[in-house]
């Protein structure tokens, strides 16, 4: 008998940001502010609206699984066999923000995806936190 894990992994960040939710929240669904520290979508606050993310590498089909505004923010993430989910949670704290996301769903076989996250996600964080400082 052959056993397959089917434990899942996740690439957890977080930061504390020195911007009211409200600023960060616009940052990660306004599409225009998206493309700036992520990639191009058609990306709208809506539970059940799909979605893509585009890049030169090509695309992630999405689907909006959570919004409460200013709070938190979950959307599928599939693309090359990979079905993970992504959360964004918001937290006032007294000198702006506390940003968590978490991708889940890695699944053992997918240790290039899994790589590929966690290197990925530190670098949209910076380009984020660049696109909040000069956004009014």
């Amino acid at each position: 008998m052959t056993y397959i894990s089917t434990e899942t992994r996740s690439v957890v960040i977080e930061r504390e940001m020195p911007f009211p939710t409200d600023k960060i929240w616009r940052a990660l669904t306004q599409p225009h502010l998206i493309q700036e520290w992520l990639m191009k979508s058609d990306f709208k606050p809506v539970v059940d609206h799909r979605f893509n993310f585009n890049a030169d590498w090509g695309s992630v089909d999405c689907r909006v699984l959570e919004v409460e505004p200013n709070k938190t923010l979950a959307y599928s993430w599939g693309a090359y066999g990979l079905e993970t989910v992504v959360t964004w949670t918001l937290t006032p704290t007294g000198t702006g923000t506390h940003l968590r996301m978490e991708q889940s769903g890695f699944r053992p076989d997918q240790r290039q995806a899994y790589g590929g996250a966690r290197s990925g996600w530190p670098q949209f964080f910076e380009k984020l936190e660049q696109v909040l400082a000069r956004t009014e």
